[in-house]
């Protein structure tokens, strides 16, 4: 299967959390990444001082979803990674945070995992290395690229990825 995730950090050094848990993802799940050109951002969802960088990787791997779901976030606490949200729920700066963006065309839907993630279509930081390191994916609601979700984005219209 090839997994797509997405890390990002805006905390501590950026681009050395990311080349450790580049190498940390490569090492546990036993997957040479490719690994997209990386883009900074703004946070998404919250306001703070701390800029985004970001990167895509597509691995292939005949891990169990929910088995790379936890190698993913033992990685994320290995380097120090807190919760992702505040107390009241809302986005918090964080040293990294990897999500599963997607998963070949799956679909999952538990209280564990989401694929692809349903936040994806609104989010740059997302779809740009989607798009660089995946260009022949396909969201499986919509069968739109990450390329054409671009698209939607930048014209500030929602992709029609809801069922």
């Amino acid at each position: 299967m090839n997994y797509y995730l997405n890390i990002g950090t805006n905390i501590g050094d950026r681009h050395a959390n990311i080349a450790r848990a580049v190498a940390e993802i490569a090492e546990r799940l036993g997957a040479q990444p490719a690994v997209s050109a990386p883009i900074e951002s703004e946070p998404w969802g919250f306001v703070s001082p701390h800029r985004f960088v970001n990167v895509g990787l597509r691995i292939e791997s005949d891990a169990k979803p929910e088995d790379v779901l936890r190698e993913l976030r033992a990685i994320e606490a290995a380097m120090g990674s807190t919760s992702h949200r505040n107390a009241d729920g809302s986005y918090a700066d964080r040293v990294v945070d990897i999500d599963i963006i997607a998963i070949d065309e799956m679909v999952i839907d538990t209280p564990e995992l989401k694929v692809p993630h349903p936040r994806m279509e609104q989010r740059e930081f997302v779809l740009a290395p989607m798009a660089e390191i995946a260009p022949e994916w396909h969201h499986p609601m919509s069968r739109l690229t990450a390329k054409e979700l671009l698209e939607w984005l930048a014209r500030g219209q929602d992709a029609p990825c809801r069922p």
